[in-house]
């Protein structure tokens, strides 16, 4: 029987006291358990920032990349071997900025992995310049006039590329965000949780009261998570409401799907042969 405790590892955690980072390493402990998911089979990937360490505090594969490259890796990873379970930890600046382009990649390719995203709306490790998910005027130590850049839609720029699964969570519901992990887990293909937290150093404004104040959980009984239409309304909510839960789920292909030798067997199920390679080589010369 696996536990949340198999996870854990002896490494000394300094995230900040009250940092939503705890609880979301918390939740993902407990999902992970939840699934019976051993920690040999589980691989999780990471690239700069607080939420990029994460990784450090578990007992499992790991991998902690460069600035907003945790998805290639996990894209490498994932197609090399299927059989892993791969689940990809980033920050907002780090998926969001630096990431940008990889993050929309990974959706066309519907890789089927979940990306957890920590949203503290700054960035934490380099000390409090405004993310691409901060708000749009929001003073920083390095914006003291405010920041002039719109806010990065997440959820609805996600949906507009075609990811199937995306969902919003909150640091300070933790069961409720365990429940969204182990869907996102579940679902066959790309899925997205973002997850709004507190950066209790630097981020004075989006406190968790000032989420607690606005945040309120989607009922599956008034929403249907297959109308897009409706997910793109919710996912453009934000200054007075902010809707936690499942905003849209749809089956797709997931990319090994698409590829007939992925298929078929993963690349690391493959037995090498050194003639069909170098005969492949020749023929291709």
């Amino acid at each position: 029987m696996i536990t949340s405790k198999d996870y854990d590892c002896n490494y000394e955690n300094k995230w900040c006291p009250g940092c939503g980072n705890f609880q979301i390493l918390a939740a993902m402990k407990e999902a992970f358990a939840q699934q019976q998911i051993p920690p040999e089979k589980l691989t999780l990937i990471s690239g700069i920032g607080q939420a990029g360490k994460t990784p450090h505090f578990l007992k499992c594969n790991m991998f902690h990349g460069l600035h907003g490259r945790a998805l290639p890796l996990a894209t490498g990873t994932k197609i090399a071997n299927n059989d892993l379970t791969v689940v990809v930890s980033c920050g907002d600046g780090d998926c969001y900025g630096e990431g940008g382009n990889h993050f929309l990649a990974a959706i066309r390719r519907n890789l089927d992995m979940t990306l957890l995203v920590h949203n503290n709306q700054i960035y934490g490790l380099t000390k409090g310049q405004a993310s691409p998910t901060s708000s749009l005027g929001m003073v920083t130590k390095l914006q003291n006039n405010g920041t002039p850049s719109s806010q990065f839609s997440a959820l609805a720029i996600a949906l507009a590329a075609g990811a199937g699964f995306v969902a919003r969570g909150l640091s300070g519901e933790p069961e409720h965000l365990t429940e969204l992990i182990v869907k996102a887990m579940n679902y066959k293909g790309f899925a997205l949780v973002d997850i709004l937290q507190p950066c209790v150093s630097f981020n004075k404004i989006n406190t968790l009261s000032w989420y607690k104040e606005r945040a309120y959980k989607l009922d599956d009984t008034d929403h249907d998570p297959q109308d897009l239409a409706k997910a793109f309304q919710l996912a453009q909510e934000w200054e007075n409401s902010l809707p936690l839960g499942v905003l849209y789920e749809s089956a797709g292909t997931p990319f090994h799907e698409r590829v007939p030798n992925l298929k078929v067997q993963s690349l690391a199920s493959h037995k090498y042969d050194g003639k069909v390679m170098a005969d492949t080589l020749l023929k291709n010369l």
